[in-house]
């Protein structure tokens, strides 16, 4: 059984598909995920990884903040520790947590990452492209490609860029990497 915020982003997902009339193929055809998978994710069956969330963001033409954002109770100036909403990759180990999450009238926004050793993950597709990014290495190591440069990154590193391509985040066998990353 899923928790309750997998369950609201498996409906969500259904919602976006049926606003737009789409019939799980052709969804398949737009996000090149599978049609069974993607009828799973949105019965609540399985819980959607980094990589399948971000297939289906650039499918939906939103950044996945945004999505997250949908399947939030409310949205509070000030935002407590323990109320950042935290999403959890079951494939990667990836963890994801909306430090500042979306707000109407608001351009930016905050989130942190952790990705354990060894984990890869790609986003073939931007989700929006042009936005930009500042992403500061808070602990460990990440590689950080951005249309096809990859950028060695550690503890106190910055990379700035617009989000116009490919990205692929990657931490070595040893260490993971903690981050922010600032979507404006």
């Amino acid at each position: 059984m899923l928790d309750n915020l997998s369950n609201r982003l498996a409906r969500r997902l259904n919602e976006l598909r049926q606003g737009r009339g789409w019939s799980l193929e052709q969804l398949a055809e737009q996000s090149g995920i599978s049609r069974a998978t993607l009828s799973r994710m949105e019965n609540s069956e399985v819980s959607p990884t980094a990589e399948t969330l971000g297939r289906l963001c650039a499918a939906y033409g939103l950044p996945m903040s945004r999505l997250l954002m949908m399947v939030e109770d409310s949205f509070d100036p000030k935002v407590p520790f323990e109320k950042q909403p935290e999403w959890h990759d079951p494939e990667s180990g990836f963890t994801r947590r909306s430090v500042s999450p979306p707000a109407a009238g608001l351009s930016g926004e905050v989130m942190e990452g952790h990705l354990p050793p060894g984990t890869t993950i790609t986003y073939e597709t931007p989700p929006k492209p042009g936005q930009e990014h500042h992403l500061i290495v808070l602990d460990g190591g990440l590689t950080l490609t951005v249309d096809g440069v990859a950028h060695a990154l550690s503890g106190g590193d910055c990379l700035r860029y617009h989000l116009s391509g490919p990205t692929r985040f990657e931490t070595g066998p040893h260490r993971g990497a903690r981050y922010l990353l600032v979507l404006i």
